[in-house]
């Protein structure tokens, strides 16, 4: 059994895809979702600075920033509005096309995060970002898998996420949206069916981990 963020993944979100509508550069797209997202503190908005940083972007500063809790955050670029986060705050603002709904759809079926970006009433585009795997961690799992161990991804991220990196690693059962006592419970229900000859191993970093591998 084994955890999934910093454990087969890296624990860091990096951007995996830029996603620019019709029209719009990716340069363009890119510069004004790292400047809404400069005075943010959040993981996924420190990924889409850094790789602003890796091009050699330049951005302009924002006025009046402000989180929009559950949605993203707003503020002015340029003396325009800009908006940043999920489909719904898109929605919201009427700037969420069928097109570029259906774009962030497929790529949250790959278990990445899409983050929508607008600029003075236009939407330029999604940047989507993940926790990408471990170079080594698809050969692990393989090698294990070649030993004739059944592998079981127990984690508290959300069920499209582990679903993307379990497929990707070739892992045979996935568990998700686990609280640290959830962990516990799926152990325990292995323990009680595994036969005399079968053992049970854990895999796990993290204070979230610290329960089950008590257990």
């Amino acid at each position: 059994m084994l955890d999934k963020t910093g454990t087969v993944t890296q624990g860091k979100p990096q951007v995996t895809d830029l996603h620019p509508a019709p029209g719009v550069a990716e340069a363009e797209l890119l510069q004004t979702a790292a400047a809404l997202e400069e005075k943010s503190e959040h993981p996924l908005a420190h990924a889409i600075r850094a790789r602003a940083v890796e091009t050699g972007l330049q951005y302009d500063s924002t006025r009046a920033f402000a989180a929009l809790p559950g949605h993203g955050v707003q503020g002015e670029i340029g003396g325009k509005a800009a908006f940043g986060g999920n489909a719904a705050l898109m929605q919201e603002k009427n700037l969420l096309t069928g097109q570029m709904k259906q774009a962030g759809e497929a790529l949250a079926n790959e278990g990445k995060t899409p983050l929508y970006f607008a600029l003075g009433g236009r939407l330029l585009g999604i940047v989507a970002v993940a926790d990408v795997v471990k170079p080594d961690s698809a050969e692990a799992i393989r090698i294990l898998k070649h030993m004739g161990v059944q592998t079981v991804m127990l984690t508290g991220d959300s069920d499209k996420a582990a679903q993307g990196a379990a497929a990707e690693l070739g892992i045979d059962e996935v568990h998700s949206q686990l609280l640290p006592e959830d962990k516990v419970t799926e152990v325990e229900k292995l323990l009680e069916g595994k036969g005399r000859d079968e053992m049970l191993a854990f895999v796990g970093d993290g204070i979230n981990d610290a329960p089950v591998l008590t257990r």
